[in-house]
């Protein structure tokens, strides 16, 4: 009667044994015989450390060495050596020549034999690709004398030029100033090195072709179609001289199937930051100065047009080339007798997460815009420096007193628009300033 139960299976991996032969070529000389007298396998001597110690000790070098070490010197028949004068043996200034039959004594090692031949420089190695790579390589001798020393040495082709420090702040200025000279030749600085203007370091061939002829970096087969100067835009900085990146978690205003314009015109207003966990970041960037310094964390509320026919004259009023901006009818109420736009809260909003550079503006993110030739810009690429970017979502609302130094929340602002004052067009001349040294301070 057959058994039902099935019989286990065992698996075992099979082990392949490979052998990899490296047959080495037999040494040059004979092997040298010692007449070492043992006592045998038996007593097991030939296994122990002492053993080998032994004989160390027991064979003598085989150095035969004789008083000069087997070089004769005799200084008796040199004229002056006793006197102090030693020009006898001193090597000749300059040295003699050599004679033609001679030279071919001083040839290389590497030189001797074919002229295909090639040394790998390990005899005891087996010839394979990685040490009969350079087999190509053509060896050429040349004179280890004294005159052709200084032949090579003074040879222009051969000269290495100084080595360059490219951390040095003045070569990093001369190979700044080296891509507007490439740029604008017209304008190229060629006098010398003063406090106000430096030359710009010398321009290749290579760097004109270039110039002429862009190729990507990593996509050579690319085509240029067209270039654009960078260029900053000094009608478009605003006050604090940058701007800002704001992002929201969430939709701000309800679902539609279109896009709301009134976010174009969106405000933010500022109500408070965190100061006691800024004033800690700001003690550890002072105990560790490799940290970024760190940006308050603000909380916003925001606000948005009431009526979405007001966003056409928002847009003109904040519109520098409308020759009517300052119309009175493009404001949509009036409060105290003044016109002006009207706002509406919509929610409350804290930062939970901000990237950005505090001391310098072109550290983190620059936004790009590319302008064709037209009647306010002249063609260019036009960069505006963002100093930070910030998400934004909806706080929840946390029951307590307010912090202190904190804003109360309004839930209507109006807006009326006016020309900046002196002073705030004075923080805005130091802006372009900064871009441009030939602006006028107001």
């Amino acid at each position: 009667m057959a058994s039902g139960r099935s019989e286990r299976v065992y698996h075992q991996d099979y082990i392949a044994r490979i052998r990899y032969s490296n047959t080495l070529p037999p040494p040059p000389n004979p092997p040298k015989l010692l007449d070492i007298p043992g006592t045998g396998i038996a007593s097991n001597n030939y296994t122990s450390a002492s053993y080998a110690l032994k004989l160390a000790r027991e064979q003598p070098l085989n150095i035969e060495a004789d008083a000069e070490l087997g070089m004769p010197i005799d200084l008796v028949g040199l004229p002056g050596v006793f006197d102090g004068d030693e020009s006898a043996i001193m090597a000749q200034d300059p040295p003699p020549s050599l004679h033609p039959k001679d030279r071919a004594l001083l040839k290389p090692l590497s030189a001797l034999g074919k002229p295909t031949a090639m040394n790998s420089g390990v005899s005891f190695l087996r010839r394979t690709e990685y040490i009969s790579s350079n087999a190509a390589a053509i060896q050429r001798f040349e004179s280890s004398t004294s005159k052709d020393l200084l032949r090579v040495r003074n040879d222009p082709k051969r000269r290495k030029a100084p080595p360059v420090n490219r951390d040095d702040p003045i070569n990093i200025i001369r190979s700044l100033v080296k891509g507007f000279d490439l740029a604008y030749p017209e304008d190229a600085y060629t006098g010398p090195d003063s406090e106000t203007n430096i030359r710009g370091a010398p321009i290749t061939e290579a760097d004109r072709s270039a110039w002429k002829k862009p190729k990507h970096p990593t996509k050579p087969n690319l085509t240029l179609l067209d270039a654009y100067p960078l260029l900053p835009d000094m009608d478009a900085l605003p006050m604090t001289g940058d701007y800002q990146i704001v992002k929201f978690s969430t939709n701000p205003v309800a679902q539609s199937d279109s896009y709301d314009q009134r976010l174009d015109s969106a405000l933010l207003r500022p109500l408070g930051a965190d100061l006691a966990l800024h004033e800690e970041r700001m003690a550890a960037h002072k105990a560790d100065p490799t940290m970024p310094k760190p940006l308050p964390e603000w909380d916003y509320d925001l606000f948005l047009a009431e009526h979405e026919t007001s966003i056409r004259g928002i847009k003109r009023k904040f519109d520098p080339n409308d020759a009517q901006n300052d119309d009175p009818s493009l404001y949509d109420t009036e409060a105290d007798g003044e016109s002006c736009f009207q706002f509406q809260r919509i929610r409350e909003y804290e930062t939970y997460q901000q990237a950005g550079d505090a001391d310098d503006a072109y550290g983190d993110t620059v936004a790009l815009a590319l302008h064709d030739t037209g009647d306010r810009l002249e063609k260019g690429a036009y960069f505006y420096p963002v100093k930070q970017r910030t998400n934004l979502r909806p706080k929840r609302k946390t029951p307590g007193p307010p912090e202190e130094g904190r804003l109360e929340h309004v839930d209507v602002l109006h807006v009326n628009v006016r020309d900046p004052n002196s002073d705030e067009a004075a923080m805005r001349s130091e802006a372009q300033a900064a871009l441009d040294p030939t602006t006028e301070s107001v």
